[in-house]
C-alpha cells in the first residue's frame, strides 16, 4: 500500500465534501460533510482492501474511517485492535458503523461484548450493550435476562445519553422477544420514564420502551 493510494482516496473524499450534508450531520454529532450514499459508492468501487482500510483508519479523519469500515475485512481484526479502534471512535456514526458492520461480524464479538459492557467508559459500555441487544434478539441462550433487567432498572435512569439509549434498546428487545419478561420490562420503562418525551416524527414508533414493546408485539401478532 503506497502513500500515493492513501493520498488519492483522501483527495477524493475531500471532493465529496458538501456543506449541506455537513450541516445535517453535525446536528447528529458527526463532524463531516460527505453524503453517505456517495461514500458507499466509492467503497463499492474500491472493494475490499484490508491494508488500505487500516491506513485510512489511522488518519483519524471521519469520512476516511467510515470508508475504512466499508472496505475492511471484519473477521481480520484481533480483539485488542478492535478495542483500540472503539476507544478512539467518539464520533457517533463511526462508533455505530464500527459496532454494527465490523464487530458484530468478528469472531471475537462475544469476548468484546462481555468486556465492554462492564467498562467504566460509557461510550465503550454503550457498544457492549448494543452487542447485548443483538444477543437478546438473535442468540439469547446463556444470557441472564432477569439479571440484565436488574442492571437496567438500577442504572439506566442516570446513565449518560448514549449508554442510556443502548440500555433502553436492550430493555425493549427483552420485552419484545421474551414474553416471560414482558410485564417487568414494561413496568421498568413506565417507572423510569426514560425517553418518554423523546420527539418522535409522525408514523414512527417512540423509543419509550412501553410504547415500543407494545407496538412491536402488536405488529408480530398481526402477521
Amino acid at each position: 500500500m503506497t502513500e500515493t493510494a492513501v493520498a488519492e482516496v483522501m483527495a477524493e473524499l475531500a471532493r465529496l465534501e458538501d456543506p449541506r450534508a455537513r450541516e445535517v450531520n453535525e446536528k447528529h454529532g458527526d463532524d463531516h460533510g460527505v453524503n453517505l450514499s456517495k461514500l458507499r459508492a466509492l467503497a463499492k468501487r474500491l472493494k475490499t482492501q484490508q491494508e488500505l482500510a487500516r491506513r485510512l483508519w489511522e488518519t483519524n479523519d471521519t469520512p476516511a474511517r467510515l470508508l475504512a469500515i466499508l472496505i475492511c475485512r471484519p473477521k481480520a481484526f484481533e480483539p485488542d485492535e478492535l478495542d483500540r479502534m472503539l476507544r478512539g471512535s467518539r464520533v457517533p456514526k463511526v462508533h455505530d458503523w464500527l459496532v454494527n458492520y465490523v464487530v458484530k461480524k468478528n469472531p471475537h464479538c462475544e469476548e468484546l461484548r462481555m468486556a465492554w459492557s462492564a467498562d467504566p467508559d460509557p461510550i465503550v459500555a454503550s457498544a457492549g450493550w448494543a452487542l447485548t441487544s443483538e444477543r437478546v434478539t438473535k442468540k439469547p441462550a446463556g444470557i441472564d435476562l432477569a439479571g440484565l433487567l436488574d442492571v437496567i432498572e438500577a442504572e439506566m435512569k442516570d446513565s449518560p445519553d448514549r449508554l442510556q439509549w443502548e440500555m433502553n434498546h436492550c430493555l425493549a428487545q427483552i420485552g419484545i422477544e421474551h414474553p416471560e419478561h414482558r410485564t417487568r420490562a414494561i413496568d421498568i420503562g413506565e417507572r423510569l420514564e426514560v425517553l418518554k418525551a423523546y420527539p418522535t416524527p409522525p408514523g414512527c414508533t417512540s423509543p419509550f420502551a412501553p410504547i415500543w414493546i407494545s407496538e412491536m408485539v402488536r405488529r408480530q401478532s398481526a402477521k
